[in-house]
């Protein structure tokens, strides 16, 4: 069994920069969509499985019908994964059902988030989105991140930022 290579860290000037990031073409997970605090509208134990979406808010975060998702419930920190099915467009449905509902209540604010796999060579500059809605589950913005390269990281601090009221 070999040992690894140990380099200490006295202080941030040890810190590997920009040549410290692995970017081959080995796959990373990448959240390319998510709506964020969208308001659950029903949770039902008798339906079988999945979470149901107003597709106004697929289409807004760009996530597809049978995907998987990872759904996080804000009130409790729950979290789930499991595959979203179109609801009723127009309507606002989020609706957690099967075994799910048992972690989730009307009511509760829950995110939603889709991932993709990408190689790590092509993530920076690769665009993930996350759509606002209001307390109806309307949409009422879509913001655009993008991936620092290697060389950018710690530019972008978003340490702090607070929700915005949705009113």
């Amino acid at each position: 069994m070999s040992q690894p290579s140990i380099r200490k860290i006295t202080g941030p000037a040890d810190i590997p920069g920009a040549e410290g990031y692995r970017l081959d073409g080995a796959l990373r997970p990448f959240m390319y969509g998510k709506i964020h605090r969208v308001t659950v509208t029903e949770a039902r134990v008798d339906y079988i499985g999945s979470i149901t979406v107003d597709p106004l808010l697929l289409r807004a975060a760009g996530i597809l019908p049978y995907s998987c998702v990872d759904v996080v419930n804000v009130a409790n920190g729950n979290r789930l994964r499991t595959y979203v099915i179109e609801g009723r467009e127009g309507r606002g449905d989020c609706c957690l059902n099967g075994a799910a509902a048992h972690l989730f209540a009307r009511g509760d604010l829950a995110i939603i988030m889709a991932y993709e796999e990408v190689p790590a060579d092509r993530l920076p500059g690769r665009e993930s989105v996350a759509v606002m809605v209001d307390p109806n589950n309307r949409p009422t913005e879509i913001w655009t991140y993008r991936v620092p390269a290697p060389g950018e990281v710690g530019q972008s601090c978003r340490h702090g930022q607070a929700y915005p009221d949705a009113t």
